[in-house]
């Protein structure tokens, strides 16, 4: 199939952008949720891998929320997307608003975000749109070393002392329930699927196997499967992201237009 593009008339612009935004605005709260780090981590190192992983994540959002506003054409830049909606317009995933909690939920939300993602990114490298595939190409080099990262990081806590056994497990059953949502499929992803532009909700199987193994190294249990938590793809979200946005948006909507 040849390259999708913005006139392509199998793929819809509004299911694109929609798409697009889901990309974007799930590493850009989770980049900001990470910074909130920034000082305070545990440790120096875990300080700074913190930051890094954080920069790595608003760059991302960057290449995504680009071409978002290019998809749209109504004049919206980055910028614009980032710092000009409300929550209601967000389509993060419910699991990157989470809050931050202790360093191991911090981890295992990363671990289990990491998951999700390096699996997505390199399915969108066969994407039928050029440009999503672009993006995805470089951005998959940076997933690498976060999933390698955040796995070890949970197995060696998973599987540490009696406390941080207990912590993580404590982590893993509070945000399980906010994993379902990373595999549920829109009405609107179908015509994606089809034209070859977005991933598959098949990635679960490989995301389950991928858990499974690592929660086994960790000596931690795999919680039951019940009720997930979903909506953030369609705008309808926790609490929790709105002190988010206040702190994100704050400079922009205090100061509107005002340049570095």
């Amino acid at each position: 199939m040849g390259s999708a593009t913005v006139t392509d008339t199998t793929v819809d612009r509004a299911v694109l952008f929609e798409f697009l935004l889901r990309m974007g605005d799930s590493t850009l709260v989770l980049g900001h949720r990470l910074s909130e780090w920034c000082g305070h981590a545990p440790a120096l190192e875990e300080d700074i891998a913190l930051a890094n992983t954080a920069l790595d994540f608003i760059g991302q959002t960057q290449l995504w929320l680009s071409l978002a506003s290019e998809v749209e054409g109504k004049g919206r830049s980055a910028d614009d997307l980032a710092y000009l909606r409300d929550a209601r317009d967000f389509r993060n995933l419910l699991l990157t608003e989470r809050p931050n909690g202790d360093f191991g939920k911090t981890l295992m939300r990363q671990f289990l975000f990491d998951a999700w993602h390096h699996l997505c990114l390199g399915a969108l490298l066969g994407s039928s749109d050029a440009r999503v595939a672009a993006i995805a190409e470089k951005a998959s080099k940076e997933v690498a070393y976060h999933i390698e990262r955040s796995r070890d990081l949970v197995v060696r806590l998973g599987d540490g002392t009696a406390e941080s056994h207990a912590r993580m497990q404590e982590a893993l059953d509070d945000l399980w329930p906010y994993t379902g949502e990373m595999f549920v499929n829109e009405a609107s992803d179908v015509a994606l699927v089809a034209a070859g532009v977005a991933p598959p909700a098949s990635l679960k199987a490989e995301w389950d196997a991928l858990v499974a193994e690592t929660l086994s190294e960790a000596t931690l249990k795999k919680p039951a499967e019940g009720h997930m938590h979903k909506g953030g793809k369609r705008g309808i979200h926790t609490e929790h992201l709105g002190y988010v946005l206040a702190e994100l948006q704050f400079l922009q909507r205090a100061y509107p237009g005002a340049p570095w």
